[in-house]
């Protein structure tokens, strides 16, 4: 039920800024339509810009509320959240396979086109001339053509000698450009697959030893060897997805003379987390303004979330450790924060609990209160959190 509210929830947010996105383009278009419009139709358009302002400010007073609801109902639901999920981590899926980018110059593996033998054109021809017309000096003109002719056959046919008798060394040339080109081509190409080679080797070599640091971890965990239980903690609580506005930090030290884990989780302080209860537009000042909730409200919704955090993380402890190694946890949670009565950045514990293993898995976390279970476990609980009163987690006794 907590999932459909928040899921719900974010559903109304998000059609919600929908909703307010359309108004404020409308009122954008609105706004340009009467500065564009003669001054008899001005009033109206104005007066219509006017509401279409209006509906955008409380169309994003709603859209507001609707991100705060869906807030609200994540911090609220934060241990519902973990409990439709199984938090053992099969450390064999952590491993990585290598990928290679393709090879980054294939123009190199190309050759350079190979250039063709250049052709003989065809010698030239001696052209014989039209016969002269007219009536006196033909055989003159013809002869003094022919000569001509002669002449032009010669010069062409010693032209088309001297290219013909030159192409050799110009085919060779050819030959010898393209050669450097293809030694140039297989000198770069050489460099870079060796680069690349390189290149793929390491990530061969990064891959492995990570999968190597995988099956020793694995190897350790069985041994129940303290620094692999540790690893192992910090990496189901790193994959424990807490909203965005209500972030943790954690610290574990496993004792593997007596299986307990103490673990510590820092939350965000009380002034870290909203107070607003409702956001409204008011017509007459043009303003989105605030309404805060009680202080009552919000120290039972603060004192909620860190109840609902310290029962959270119990929870995903156990039911991640499927060997039962940690035989009990020796939990403190609260901010990292300044202490009001010496104003250093210290932590600060406003619920501290040692649980059993045994006793805690008898317990069907979808029906509890946690501040109950927390009783219930004999935990020390802070009895005005938002304030930052401390327990004294010492002596906290285990059920």
């Amino acid at each position: 039920m907590a999932q459909q509210r928040q899921n719900a929830a974010q559903r109304a947010a998000a059609a919600a800024q929908a909703r307010a996105e359309r108004a404020r383009a409308a009122a954008v278009r609105a706004a340009a339509a009467a500065e564009r419009a003669s001054e008899a139709e001005r009033k109206q358009l104005e007066k219509e810009a006017k509401a279409a302002h209006v509906e955008a400010q409380q169309a994003l007073a709603e859209q507001l509320n609707e991100d705060l609801a869906n807030e609200y109902a994540q911090i609220d639901g934060l241990l519902a959240a973990t409990l439709e999920s199984d938090d053992w981590v099969d450390l064999q899926s952590l491993k990585r396979t290598v990928q290679h980018p393709s090879f980054p110059h294939p123009e190199l593996e190309r050759p350079n086109p190979v250039p063709g033998p250049i052709e003989v054109p065809q010698p030239p021809v001696l052209r014989e001339p039209e016969p002269p017309t007219g009536l006196f000096g033909r055989k003159k003109k013809f002869e003094a053509a022919r000569q001509e002719a002669a002449a032009e056959y010669e010069q062409a046919m010693r032209e088309w000698t001297a290219y013909r008798d030159s192409i050799p060394s110009k085919d060779a040339a050819l030959k010898a450009t393209h050669a450097a080109l293809e030694k140039k081509r297989l000198e770069q190409l050489k460099t870079e697959i060796s680069r690349y080679e390189g290149d793929c080797k390491e990530r061969e070599k990064e891959v492995a030893e990570h999968n190597a640091s995988i099956d020793d971890l694995e190897a350790a965990l069985g041994y129940g060897v303290a620094d692999a239980v540790e690893e192992y903690v910090g990496i189901v609580l790193a994959n424990s997805l807490y909203p965005n506005h209500f972030p943790f930090q954690h610290e574990a030290k496993f004792n593997p003379d007596t299986a307990e884990l103490k673990l510590t989780v820092a939350v965000p302080a009380p002034d870290q987390v909203r107070t607003v209860k409702a956001y409204r537009y008011v017509k007459a000042s043009d303003e989105i303004t605030e309404a805060q909730l009680s202080k009552t409200e919000a120290n039972n919704r603060y004192a909620s979330a860190v109840h609902q955090v310290a029962i959270r993380s119990l929870h995903e402890i156990f039911e991640s450790d499927r060997q039962g190694l940690i035989q009990a946890v020796s939990l403190q949670v609260g901010p990292q924060t300044r202490d009001p009565a010496t104003g250093r950045s210290t932590f600060i514990p406003l619920v501290a609990v040692t649980s059993p293993r045994e006793t805690f898995l008898e317990f069907d976390l979808s029906g509890v209160v946690p501040a109950a279970t927390l009783q219930h476990l004999g935990a020390a609980v802070s009895k005005n959190p938002s304030a930052l009163s401390a327990v004294d987690p010492v002596g906290v006794r285990r059920s």
